[in-house]
């Protein structure tokens, strides 16, 4: 439980970076990478020694990353196909290599298959102490560098016109991936590192747009779900922890994709649909304004004359007024309705901000009369009273739109 979510912090903080720089599938790259090495430290130390396969994985992770940055700096290939060639290249050797070393004697017993699913019960005191002298220097260096790596996440051009050695700081941080994944090789494994360094970052990142809290987000929600995950695993049978430490972390992704406040579906689906209501009842208000200025304020106006001037069904402008007579700002005969007093002001409201804008459009960008209801038409529903109260100002208080309707002039004047 403590190395999984010891990886699961320092997986979640370092995936922070890397998920803003879109390199997201480079931890998945140094995982495939770090598997020869494992295998060729075997070999030559002929037993299974934890140290040696820490060793040999970081140096091929290391080659792995710094291939990745030459191929992407001294040629025309881009950074996701360096990261692809580097991830099959160097996991297709280390498949071959494990396939070769099975076939040894006591080749069966070498235990190195853990590293492509991990195996996290086979962790013990050595193992834990070893991550934790890792785990405890990068969470060092990141808290050295953090504005550094800030820099580079967001803006590396400015960085090196202000002096920074970017390229440096772009391979120290690399090295820390490194150092990270092959931490996480015995837990989850290969096939699932990136997902430990990358999910808790994403859900992280659904909730807040400060890189500090951020930060510390991830590394709550990875410490947590490698924890959490490792006593599930336990609790029952037969139930591999790098998995359940992955559909964890994922519950959580999923649970913030929909319901974080400022990013989540469900909240932006509520707040569209709040949109797309205001705008109806804005655009029926219009609606009366424009019948009553014709007629009279006074007169009901049966549904299916409203259902003609907006071109839908009378189903739908029902529901419609059915809200804006429970807001008081319609009022009911039978099948007709017509505004009340406080309806007719918020209708006045409605076409000023909408003849406003045709001024100003017929005036300043010179549009054609045929090209102004349309635009109008979306810009009045966004149109603040500040806004409005400006835009009226600037443009000398005009009295009639571009086609000779009067302007209502119920606000009062900015001073």
């Amino acid at each position: 439980m403590f190395g999984a979510g010891l990886l699961g912090i320092v997986g979640g903080i370092l995936g922070s970076f890397a998920f803003l720089r879109r390199q997201s599938l480079l931890g998945d790259a140094l995982a495939h990478a770090a598997l020869p090495g494992v295998c060729i430290a075997f070999v030559l130390a002929g037993s299974k020694s934890p140290f040696a396969f820490l060793i040999g994985a970081m140096v091929a992770g290391i080659m792995g990353s710094m291939l990745i940055l030459a191929v992407v700096r001294y040629t025309k290939v881009k950074e996701d196909s360096a990261i692809g060639i580097v991830l099959s290249v160097f996991f297709g050797v280390g498949i071959m290599l494990l396939t070769m070393i099975q076939r040894l004697p006591g080749g069966n017993q070498s235990g190195l298959d853990r590293y492509l699913f991990g195996q996290a019960a086979s962790l013990v005191a050595d193992d834990i102490k070893i991550m934790s002298i890792l785990a405890t220097a990068v969470l060092g260096i990141v808290f050295i560098c953090f504005k550094e790596f800030k820099m580079i996440s967001f803006d590396r051009a400015f960085g090196a016109s202000l002096g920074y050695p970017v390229r440096r700081l772009e391979i120290l941080l690399t090295a820390l991936l490194v150092v990270v994944v092959v931490i996480g090789l015995q837990t989850v494994g290969v096939v699932l590192m990136v997902a430990t360094l990358i999910t808790p970052a994403a859900a992280a990142r659904q909730w807040t747009d400060n890189l500090s809290k951020m930060v510390l987000l991830s590394g709550t929600i990875g410490g947590f779900s490698g924890a959490a995950g490792a006593i599930i695993s336990a609790s029952a049978e037969k139930l591999p922890t790098g998995p359940v430490i992955v559909i964890f972390s994922s519950c959580i992704l999923a649970i913030s994709l929909l319901f974080a406040p400022a990013r989540g579906i469900f909240w932006a689906y509520l707040r569209e649909r709040s949109v797309k209501n205001r705008i109806l009842r804005e655009n029926l208000l219009r609606d009366f304004h424009l019948v009553g200025e014709r007629l009279s304020f006074a007169d009901y106006v049966p549904s299916p004359e409203l259902a003609g001037l907006r071109g839908r069904g009378s189903r739908g402008l029902d529901r419609e007024a059915q809200r804006l007579t429970s807001s008081g700002l319609l009022e009911k005969s039978g099948d007709s309705y017509r505004l009340t007093a406080n309806g007719v002001a918020a209708a006045q409201e409605v076409v000023r901000k909408h003849r406003l804008w045709e001024v100003f459009l017929s005036k300043r960008l010179e549009l054609p009369l045929d090209h102004l209801h349309r635009d109008a038409d979306s810009m009045e529903h966004v149109l603040s009273a500040e806004a409005v109260n400006e835009l009226d100002e600037r443009l000398g208080f005009p009295t009639h739109d571009p086609h000779g309707r009067p302007i209502p002039r119920f606000a009062p004047r900015r001073a």
